[in-house]
């Protein structure tokens, strides 16, 4: 796997790793294509906090509006996780989560038609507009 280009912004840049594993943590939302997979196990995943939207001015809509925000972009492999122990665990650490809870059972049907996947990343860029 190749290593990530350098951001056209470097001011924005996160370099620290802690950072950018704390915003992969706290990610509701990671994007990685399941049809995709099934034919190449390299990946390339992201997510995003969207902090606010800044207005710009009235008088001229397209200066000074902006986003603040931090994303992370990873590059490595994912797999299909077929042991069913596994997956269990993977679907317990995603529902402890969301809500809080650590005990829930999960029914032979839901299994088996729930994907669980294993993703490993190699790199990790992140990029932050000032909060």
């Amino acid at each position: 796997m190749s290593e990530p280009k350098p951001l056209r912004r470097g001011d924005k840049a996160i370099t620290d790793v802690a950072e950018l594993h704390r915003i992969l943590d706290e990610a509701s939302v990671l994007r990685l294509k399941l049809k995709c997979l099934r034919r190449d196990s390299g990946v390339c995943v992201e997510v995003d906090h969207l902090f606010a939207i800044v207005e710009g001015s009235d008088s001229d809509p397209c200066s000074g509006w902006t986003t603040r925000f931090e994303s992370v972009i990873g590059f490595g492999t994912a797999e299909i996780v077929g042991d069913e122990q596994d997956r269990i665990r993977g679907l317990l650490t995603i529902m402890r989560k969301f809500s809080g809870r650590g005990e829930w059972a999960f029914s032979e049907e839901m299994l088996g038609k729930t994907a669980v996947l294993r993703v490993r990343l190699q790199s990790l860029t992140g990029k932050r507009s000032p909060v």
